[in-house]
């Protein structure tokens, strides 16, 4: 059905909507990029939940366009022991949003669309699983960068060895500082039958306290150095559960 309109009140200017379709086109044309503009941004804090089967999983995703126009980012993952883990491969086309969990245990991957109510969901991969998740905005981003890597203090460097106690199950620790060009790099190894050598990601020292990040696994450990004892006195913490972990100098062979 044709729909009139008439200017100037003369019947020889109505015009039919219908004959014009171009005009129609270009006007919903602006009036959804009007709508997109004000709703689909994707910079703030965004907070909520992954809908794991038999669980809720808690996500914070922090994302900020820098000067330059790329998109920087960071997350928290309370129930895998994750804050401040760096985003990868972000990616922002319209309102689509996506982005890997750098480090994270899995490389978990997310995959989401802005709806108009400040809300992003989507889904959430994480070693071959997915499940859904809904995050809203709840203000301006809090991007966590990414510590830089100290060096550690000359009686820091070396081998450590200690036993930890993984809730139950009884496990041998190796942690041996070696510095280099670019700060201090870490082997951590852990097993009692079978020993597994951890992906360290970060070390650094800040006065006595010395902490080892493992990101891929959510495992840190942090420890205070007592020179006295020649002892570095921590807990291993893995997915938020903590346990205690001492380290001494092996002895003589």
């Amino acid at each position: 059905m044709d729909v009139l309109c008439t200017f100037g009140g003369s019947s020889d200017n109505r015009v039919s909507a219908a004959s014009n379709p171009p005009m129609r086109f270009h006007a919903l044309l602006f009036l959804a990029s009007a709508l997109f503009a004000q709703t689909a941004d994707p910079n703030g804090r965004w907070e909520g939940a992954v809908q794991i089967p038999g669980m809720e999983q808690r996500l914070i995703i922090d994302l900020a366009r820098a000067a330059d126009g790329k998109w920087n980012g960071s997350a928290i993952l309370p129930g895998l022991g994750v804050k401040g883990a760096s985003l990868a491969d972000v990616s922002i086309k319209g309102a689509d949003v996506s982005f890997s969990v750098k480090g994270a245990l899995g490389n978990p991957k997310v995959t989401g669309h802005l709806v108009a109510n400040d809300s992003l969901t989507g889904e959430f991969t994480q070693s071959g699983n997915t499940a859904p998740f809904s995050l809203q905005k709840t203000g301006p981003p809090q991007v966590e960068l990414p510590r830089p890597a100290t060096p550690v203090t000359k009686p820091l460097e070396g081998e450590w060895r200690g036993n930890l106690d993984l809730a139950g199950n009884p496990l041998r620790a190796k942690l041996t500082l070696t510095p280099g060009t670019a700060g201090t790099t870490a082997q951590f190894i852990v097993g009692n039958k079978k020993d597994t050598n951890l992906p360290v990601s970060f070390v650094t020292q800040e006065g006595v306290w010395l902490t080892v990040e493992v990101r891929e696994f959510g495992i840190s450990y942090e420890g205070r150095f007592h020179p006295d004892k020649n002892e570095i006195e921590g807990v291993f913490v893995q997915s938020g559960l903590e346990f205690p972990l001492v380290f001494h100098r092996p002895s003589p062979q």
